[in-house]
């Protein structure tokens, strides 16, 4: 079986871990921040917070962004459900904006229309979460003047694009949203086995980042509301997780950034093979965003014809019997069952649910040889005649 995507792990990688179980730290020690600075270098962000998963990332920025009972946070509903959920961690309600049906990437028109109704209501949200899908930003430009415009925190959900850039500057420097969030987890662009990172240039926001992500503990006096009683002594300011980086991670994940370049330019390699050979196929790939460079984490086609569609759940088994580890990225959130109990329904957000029923995810990951791809396409080509007709309707 050919997977949608695996992680390449080398003998660099393995070295690195190597050292630090042969050191004196596990995890809390040199390391962590080693990476975190190389992170925040690489994309000209002040500040960066390793967390111990991306999902956690986005608990703590929306912590950070004050999000709390009562508020509202918006986010596009084709994201893994982390994107929405993170609110839900912090008591408050979330709803969602459509997408854009060309780039797959929340609608900034949409949300345009839509924070001018919840004006009139009194209703805006206190966070808009924008989904960096399938390692490509959505209209950052324009997500951001309409932050200056309704006062609500802009975060970037870039779990997809690490790598990725925009307006000519990385995704991740802040020149766009407050807060971005990475993931690291095996199947994205570089991996630390698990972990995650959150960046901003605001020093007020990383300290209290740092603060959360480890059980609201502090050992700076500055900080704390008597004086010191010893050496030992710490002070718990408020109700924080366990959301911290082992040095373990940490040390994969550096390794791994040091290969960044080389797995960008073979996903580019790759992903400019798949669109010269679909150029003939029934299907449709993502559309540039204005001022975007996609990472490329997921390589998405949507079946055109109508008769393809309705045979989509067929076609998809097709593949996966020859062999092709195809995936869908992702069911709409408003349409899981815990969503549903909140008053979403079908039909509340149409782009979303049209992508759905016409998207599959092919294999997209550095290892994957040209004789693979190859195959992916061939059974692609193959389902879709034998199941989906092979012209459009």
């Amino acid at each position: 079986m050919i997977p949608y995507a695996r992680q390449n792990i080398d003998a660099g990688d393995i070295d690195a871990v190597l050292q630090v179980l042969q050191s004196d730290w596990l995890t809390q020690g040199p390391m962590v921040e080693r990476f975190e600075q190389a992170l925040a270098q690489r994309c000209g962000a002040v500040h960066a917070v390793a967390v111990s998963n991306a999902t956690a990332g986005l608990h703590l920025a929306c912590l950070a962004a004050g999000l709390g009972v009562g508020d509202w946070l918006w986010t596009s509903p084709i994201s893994f459900v982390a994107s929405a959920n993170c609110a839900r961690y912090c008591g408050a309600n979330v709803d969602f904006v459509d997408i854009d049906p060309h780039t797959w990437t929340l609608d900034a028109t949409a949300l345009a229309r839509k924070l001018e109704e919840a004006a009139s209501l009194g209703r805006l949200p206190k966070v808009v979460v924008a989904v960096a899908f399938a390692g490509q930003s959505a209209d950052m430009r324009s997500l951001k003047g309409l932050a200056r415009q309704y006062g609500f925190t802009l975060i970037e959900d870039a779990a997809h694009a690490v790598g990725a850039r925009y307006a000519g500057v990385a995704v991740g420097n802040g020149e766009f949203a407050d807060m971005t969030v990475f993931s690291f987890h095996p199947v994205k662009i570089i991996t630390a086995a698990e972990g995650g990172m959150v960046l901003t240039n605001d020093a007020q926001l990383a300290a209290r980042l740092q603060l959360l992500r480890s059980h609201g503990v502090t050992r700076d006096p500055g900080q704390m509301s008597e004086a010191s009683h010893g050496p030992w002594y710490y002070q718990q300011l408020e109700l924080g997780f366990n959301y911290r980086l082992s040095d373990l991670h940490a040390a994969l994940g550096l390794s791994q950034l040091s290969r960044l370049d080389e797995f960008l330019a073979r996903r580019r390699q790759l992903v400019a093979r798949y669109q010269r050979s679909l150029a003939d196929l029934p299907v449709d790939v993502q559309a540039p965003q204005a001022e975007a460079q996609s990472a490329w984490h997921l390589f998405v086609v949507r079946l055109r014809s109508a008769r393809a569609q309705r045979a989509h759940k067929q076609i998809f088994e097709a593949m996966r019997a020859a062999g092709v580890g195809v995936n869908l990225h992702y069911i709409p959130i408003h349409l899981q069952p815990y969503y549903r109990e909140l008053g979403f329904k079908p039909g509340d957000f149409p782009e979303a649910e049209a992508y759905y029923a016409s998207a599959l995810s092919l294999p997209l990951y550095p290892d994957l040889s040209e004789a693979e791809q190859d195959h992916v396409l061939d059974s692609l080509r193959q389902a879709l005649q034998t199941l989906g007709g092979d012209a459009d309707e």
